[in-house]
């Protein structure tokens, strides 16, 4: 039952239930429009202001000022953006982007795919990746396919690593912090430019006895807590031979260990291994006085999880889940400079061939035992162009064709442009464009098998087919000048809509898939960002989602309509900043739910709303030395995020961070 529950809980994130990167930029000045260079949303280096899409860029900064543990609480607050997360750290954590299924959001690292091939329906995990080695966090929301490749419908989130420092032979950096519920956080790394040669290695920890996953109101719930227990390590090696040419090898290690309960009651003896390795070699290299860049890469990772579930109080039943998944990529990468002509200038192409092939392999001890032993291979072709039209208009297209497995391909696009109309210092974006999702090896090749000898209750669909989306957005973003800041107030608003075809769920007795559903998805982003004095700015985002079942006219599992996000950056004496954070989410539809006593309740129902507030303080004590404090969660609030899962409690962790 343990195992059924886990299993279902994956994949109600991907079905509709029915009832190369840059280096570090430096962050603006408030009050000046200087713009970060963005890679991820066109794959040519862009300022973010002529980017004709919805960008959210975290950056160092704010991870440690904002006092950010985990890539699921960084992305919470992120507009258009819906985290639900079964508990705490290191509990499973499913992204909704734009209202579109879990599996709908691709995760890079430094611009490669780190999704697990072996998740049941290739969804991404953001419960475990701590984020100590990140430099940085660029989310596109919008379709990305053209770009990206399957899985990327919703948009991308692409994990920007560290670098090594260019203007010293070593520099060293850290942190060290401890606080309630037996948590303590600790990370070391050092790096540096020694001639053509430049290094950096971080190692982290993070460990914490938790809280309970399970919500409290359940009555026979035994109050035990989930903890969890994460180290990773990174190490990166760049070679300049000149100033055109470099080569660059990383090599990254996570490891998280965690309590896992059971839906409706907590379940002391079982818990999740989740490793990951990862390995990337880059060449690159400018040609023709730097009018073509060219570049080679090979990436693989690795995932491997197991979950264990011993005999205890509750059941004599034991259970051992192994997925191992792994992915070779190989990617050539072009960008080319073009010529001015005419009212355009500012021209550039980008166009490249990848090849990936992923492999699952699964395994089960149980009463129903699950097996996967497969593989596909995918080969694409992918383009990009852009220019500036009137020395205002930024103009882009991009279109690409993935040939994945063995039941044919899937051919993308995306248009976009951006006006700028300095005169009412206003932006105007609009885009459109197409997305895939391929159908997972489980989906397609799984199977679990029944009590009688070659007997299955599942069996996947090898003629799946994938499902496809078109999407499109409108947004408009002004700054308001006042008390002699031209860029007191900059309100905006983006209006999105998308239709999702041949969603794959399950027959109509639920022992096998098929391409059968449809999601129709609408909604708008509302932002406001304050800078009334250059110590105190503040931004408010507030999402409205309507995502339903086409067919059945039913709102989409655990889309809340309403998500409400509140920040602010306060400088008020020298040295001193302090962060607090508001994240209100709307009620919001459920299609498994429990009652108080545990009881399965079906049909549509509604988890209630919910609030936290979080609030982190930093002090330089010294230009290399900072103390800090990050309070979380202040009310105490246990709402559930996802129904019978609630919201880790109140927390303090108090530490220091240096730099030399």
């Amino acid at each position: 039952m343990r195992r059924f529950l886990f299993v279902s809980t994956a994949l109600v994130a991907a079905f509709p239930v029915h009832a190369q990167s840059p280096a570090p930029q430096a962050q603006p000045v408030a009050g000046t429009t200087l713009a970060e260079t963005i890679v991820t949303a066109t794959r040519i280096p862009t300022p973010s202001d002529r980017v004709p899409a919805s960008i959210t860029v975290i950056s160092r900064r704010e991870i440690e000022e904002r006092g950010y543990q985990t890539l699921a609480e960084a992305l919470q607050f992120v507009p258009g953006l819906r985290m639900a997360q079964l508990g705490g750290i290191g509990q499973q954590a499913t992204a909704f982007l734009r209202g579109n299924s879990g599996r709908s959001t691709l995760v890079l690292l430094d611009g490669v795919p780190i999704n697990d091939p072996s998740e049941p329906n290739g969804a991404f995990n953001f419960g475990n990746e701590t984020l100590f080695d990140i430099e940085r966090i660029e989310i596109l929301r919008g379709p990305a396919s053209s770009m990206y490749g399957a899985s990327a419908i919703g948009g991308v989130v692409n994990l920007v690593s560290r670098r090594a420092p260019r203007d010293r032979a070593l520099g060293a950096f850290g942190e060290a912090a401890g606080g309630t519920q037996r948590t303590f956080r600790g990370g070391v790394g050092a790096g540096g430019t020694v001639g053509m040669f430049d290094y950096l290695g971080t190692v982290s920890n993070l460990s914490t006895e938790g809280f309970n996953a399970l919500s409290n109101r359940f009555a026979n719930t035994l109050r035990e807590r989930d903890g969890y227990r994460g180290t990773a390590a990174t190490a990166r090696l760049g070679f300049n031979p000149n100033e055109t040419t470099r080569i660059e090898a990383l090599l990254r290690w996570r490891q998280a260990n965690a309590g896992l309960d059971s839906v409706p009651r907590d379940d002391p003896n079982y818990s999740g291994e989740d490793r990951r390795w990862y390995g990337q070699l880059r060449a690159e290299t400018t040609l023709l006085n730097g009018l073509w860049t060219t570049g080679l890469r090979i990436a693989a990772t690795e995932d491997r999880r197991r979950y264990l579930n011993l005999r205890d109080q509750l059941s004599t039943a034991t259970t051992y889940d192994l997925y191992r998944g792994t992915r070779l990529n190989f990617d050539w990468g072009n960008t080319v400079r073009l010529p001015s002509f005419g009212v355009f200038d500012n021209g550039a192409a980008s166009f490249g061939v990848t090849h990936i092939r992923e492999e699952s392999f699964s395994r089960s001890i149980n009463a129903f035992p699950t097996r996967v032993d497969a593989r596909q291979d995918t080969t694409a072709g992918h383009a990009s162009l852009q220019y500036r039209a009137f020395g205002r208009l930024d103009l882009t297209a991009a279109l690409r064709h993935d040939s994945v497995g063995s039941f044919g391909g899937a051919t993308t696009w995306r248009v976009g442009a951006v006006l700028q109309v300095p005169e009412l210092n206003l932006r105007i974006r609009a885009a459109g464009g197409s997305g895939f999702n391929a159908p997972s090896l489980y989906q397609r090749f799984g199977t679990i098998s029944g009590a009688r000898p070659g007997s299955f209750i599942f069996q996947g669909n090898p003629n799946l087919r994938p499902e496809h989306s078109i999407g499109y957005e409108f947004g408009v973003e002004m700054d308001i000048p006042a008390f002699g800041n031209p860029r007191f107030a900059t309100p905006g608003v983006t209006f999105f809509q998308s239709r999702v075809t041949d969603l794959i769920n399950f027959n109509t007795n639920f022992s096998s898939l098929v391409n059968v559903d449809r999601a129709a998805i609408k909604g708008a982003e509302l932002s406001l960002s304050l800078r009334p004095a250059p110590w105190l700015t503040g931004d408010v985002a507030w999402t409205i989602t309507d995502a339903t079942d086409a067919r059945t006219n039913q709102p989409l599992a655990r889309r809340p309509e309403h998500v409400v996000s509140v920040a602010a950056r306060i400088n008020p004496i020298p040295r001193l900043v302090v962060t607090p954070q508001l994240l209100f989410t709307g009620r919001s539809p459920e299609t498994a739910s429990y009652s108080n006593t545990g009881a399965f309740l079906g049909g549509l129902r509604y988890n209630k709303s919910g609030a936290i507030v979080n609030l982190t303080a930093t002090y330089e004590v010294l230009p290399q030395v900072a103390v800090f404090a990050e309070a979380r969660n202040l009310g105490g609030r246990r709402w559930e995020p996802a129904n019978g899962f609630a919201y880790p409690g109140r927390s303090l962790l108090v530490g220091t961070r240096f730099t030399f």
